[in-house]
């Protein structure tokens, strides 16, 4: 027991390292670009205060992955063992405690000197009998050498429930483990109009959800009333579910849950060639900031370039999106890689753009907007609920029906002797008492 409580002291200390700092997204370990994009924002957070050489060394640590470590994951099987361990040494002396009965005491168990013991004359058997279930205590009865005994057992097998509060702990950390190794959770940015797919290309049954429209009434004065996104998800191209989503209003279908989580400006560009042929046609996120802006990169498809793009609005709200082509090229002696700029593009919605040094032309339409949503898929998320119901029943019971006991020694002169006793959590002295009062209201006068 003690060392199953040190395990949780160490799990908590974790746990609390893992939600304080910063943690990888699910996403980042698909990919070492996707890995190597979300470690530079750590360090854009955490150099400034701890230094590169901190956050160098906690990355090793695998504090950036606290749930996801090698060393959380032996620490929870190993408190799983313990807790498993800790439950089967308990069970055969708690099985013993609650079946075990034994209704015939020695006559020094009833000694009046010791606590919880009481002496009467005058009481019959079937009163006493009486009283007890009276009480709602299960009556038992013996009898050796004429003298009678009685005992009352009042929730016999409370303490078993300390099993399902065991069995509630191992299913928790059972849920953690299935969602740790079988669950998914990942962020899909879909412009308005747009589909993406939820699982990687060439999974069986891939799901694919459609951005119908996003809205978000009263955004642009300060004031939204709503953020909505309507939803359309397909499996295999078939329709499975539409619904309009909101922040605490999230579509549960295909195994996933959607939850609306974020918004973004997204531009809708027309790339063309000197040729007037289309290279790209379609929104084009924003997804991170530059100085509070709304900013992101794109890569020309067909082209060795890229554009910087940062959208400006003016007093009026009149979007002006700023394009700046780009170019990353390495030294011909070796180097650091170097970033040429061609130059800037501010372009208004409805207008075209483009530079003498370049060999092509970019449009914006319109400035429309992309929903963030995130896709979990959590096959522990039923075990938790069982997990949840064994934990909370057994402590219910443990605490609210514990086991209460009385036997007495009733001898044929009439003199009745009671002991009492009960588990913890409970007021007997006021329910002896009680008890009490009721065998001396019966009593015959001697």
């Amino acid at each position: 027991m003690n060392f199953a409580v040190l395990q949780i002291i160490l799990l908590a200390i974790a746990a609390t390292i893992g939600m304080t700092l910063r943690q990888l997204p699910d996403f980042a370990f698909r990919s070492l670009t996707d890995h190597a994009s979300e470690m530079d924002k750590i360090h854009a957070r955490y150099d400034p205060g701890l230094g590169a050489a901190v956050v160098d060394l906690f990355e090793r640590l695998q504090l950036f992955q606290v749930f996801r470590s090698w060393w959380f994951g032996a620490g929870l099987i190993v408190l799983i063992i313990s807790i498993v361990i800790c439950t089967l040494d308990r069970t055969p002396r708690l099985w013993r405690q609650s079946a075990h009965v034994r209704v015939v005491q020695p006559e020094p168990f009833f000694d009046p000197r010791l606590p919880d013991r009481a002496r009467m004359p005058g009481v019959a058997a079937a009163s006493v009998r009486s009283v007890f279930r009276r009480h709602r205590f299960k009556v038992r009865e013996a009898e050796v050498d004429g003298v009678r005994y009685l005992y009352g057992d009042r929730n016999q097998w409370t303490k078993l429930a300390t099993l399902s509060t065991h069995l509630g702990l191992i299913l928790f950390l059972v849920a953690a483990a299935v969602t740790w190794k079988l669950g998914d959770e990942q962020p899909l940015v879909v412009a308005d109009g747009e589909t993406l797919t939820v699982q990687p290309i060439g999974t069986p049954g891939l799901l694919l959800v459609r951005n119908n429209g996003f809205s978000a009434p009263g955004f642009e004065t300060g004031q939204p009333t709503d953020f909505t996104t309507d939803l359309t998800v397909y499996r295999d191209g078939q329709e499975l579910a539409r619904k309009t989503i909101r922040v605490n209003d999230p579509l549960s279908v295909g195994g996933y849950t959607f939850h609306q989580n974020g918004f973004g400006p997204a531009p809708d560009l027309v790339v063309r060639d000197g040729g007037g042929a289309v290279l790209w046609s379609g929104p084009v996120p924003l997804t991170s900031q530059n100085d509070g802006l709304p900013y992101d990169t794109f890569a020309v498809p067909g082209r060795d370039m890229g554009l910087e793009m940062l959208l400006l609005r003016d007093a009026q709200k009149v979007p002006t999106l700023l394009v700046i082509p780009y170019r990353v090229t390495t030294p011909a002696g070796g180097g650091d890689p170097v970033v040429e700029r061609a130059g800037a593009m501010p372009i208004q919605a409805g207008e075209s753009n483009t530079l003498p040094n370049i060999d092509f032309s970019v449009e914006l339409r319109r400035v429309t907007d992309f929903t963030l949503l995130i896709a979990k898929h959590d096959p522990g998320q039923g075990i938790v609920w069982g997990a949840f119901g064994f934990l909370i029943g057994g402590l219910l019971v443990t605490f609210y029906l514990p086991r209460r006991r009385v036997w007495a020694r009733l001898t044929p002169a009439g003199e009745l002797s009671l002991v009492g006793r009960s588990d913890r959590y409970v007021d007997f002295d006021r329910e002896f008492g009680r008890l009490l009062d009721d065998l001396v209201a019966v009593r015959t006068p001697a």
